[in-house]
This record gives C-alpha cells, sequence and structure tokens, in this order.
C-alpha cells in the first residue's frame, strides 16, 4: 500500500482543512482502490450529503476526490471523481483533456465521518496490470464556496490536474 500527502495549490487558500492523506493500493488482478483522508474543521467544509449511488456530472465542482491513471509512455488517460455523496464519474481522455466520459462499472464507494476527519475509500473496476503513472487529487469546497485545489503535485500556473506533471505517482506492473 502507497502513502501519500496531497499538497494545495498556493493560490487556492483553504484555513479549514489541515490535511489531505491518500493511500493507494492495487490488486492481484489490477483494480485499484483509493483511501482519502481529509484532517480539520468539517464544519466549515461543503461535504455533499449522501446520496443513491450513480454515475453524475460536474463533481469537481464541489468537494470531490479525484485519480487519474496512465499506462506508462502513454498520453491517453483515465480520471475517476468520487463524491462524499456516493457520486462518481469516469471519464477517458486519448491525450490532454481530449476526451469525454465513458461507461464504468459502479465503482464501490464507501464514506465514514468522525470528529475532524472525513474518510472516503473507493474501488476502480478496470483493471490496470501495466505500469502506471497515478495522479492523486482532491477538490476541497469551504463554507463559503471557495475552492481549494489538493494534489501529490501541481504543474506551472492555475490548479489543473490533467497536467503530465501532476502524475507524479508511478506503479509497476503487476506481477503473477
Amino acid at each position: 500500500m502507497l502513502h501519500a500527502a496531497l499538497q494545495r495549490h498556493p493560490a487556492a487558500p483553504c484555513a479549514p482543512l489541515r490535511s489531505v492523506e491518500v493511500f493507494l493500493e492495487r490488486s492481484a488482478d489490477g483494480q485499484l482502490q483509493v483511501r482519502y483522508l481529509l484532517d480539520g474543521d468539517l464544519d466549515r467544509l461543503r461535504i455533499p450529503p449522501r446520496r443513491a449511488p450513480r454515475s453524475a456530472e460536474r463533481l469537481w465542482q464541489h468537494t470531490c476526490c479525484e485519480i487519474f491513471v496512465a499506462r506508462e509512455a502513454e498520453d491517453a488517460y483515465d480520471e475517476y471523481n468520487f463524491s462524499p455523496s456516493g457520486e462518481w464519474a469516469s471519464f477517458a481522455f486519448a491525450r490532454y483533456r481530449e476526451g469525454g466520459a465513458f461507461p464504468s462499472a459502479d465503482p464501490r464507494i464507501r464514506v465514514g465521518r468522525e470528529a475532524g476527519r472525513l474518510e472516503l475509500e473507493a474501488r476502480v473496476s478496470k483493471r490496470y496490470p501495466e505500469k502506471l503513472r497515478i495522479g492523486l487529487a482532491a477538490v476541497i469546497e469551504d463554507a463559503d464556496g471557495a475552492l481549494s485545489y489538493w494534489a501529490l503535485r501541481h504543474g506551472p500556473g492555475k490548479p489543473d490536474f490533467h497536467q503530465a506533471a501532476t502524475f507524479a505517482l508511478e506503479l509497476d506492473e503487476v506481477r503473477h
């Protein structure tokens, strides 16, 4: 299991949130499981209420957790958005921001909340046995509606999780 701390983009403050940690694991068959831990004053954040699990649009406009998955040496990549509401979205891109939504088996999303901590865990049903470049990110909405952007690494300029520089984690291929 890999562990990483996400960094807030310097142009987007978020006083209520102290940290975002991510744990990533890949099963022997290539499925990815990711767990996000948000630590801070959750009452000062907008956390979407629980809804029936379903595919939804524009989750990134509110609090959501994201994972970007690219095969080594390829421009193509997949994006998954997971909301604390239980809603999700998945996208396939042929290259930087060129693509669109793709149907995906309903990911299993589990959300837990306790004093000062929100945990979101999701399993991606698509299998990725090959060597990968991964981008881990989160968009956090505060009580006033301002968004902050958290990632393993930020590229130059405004927040943009699709930049190749943000795919900062490498996973070796699955060996049987």
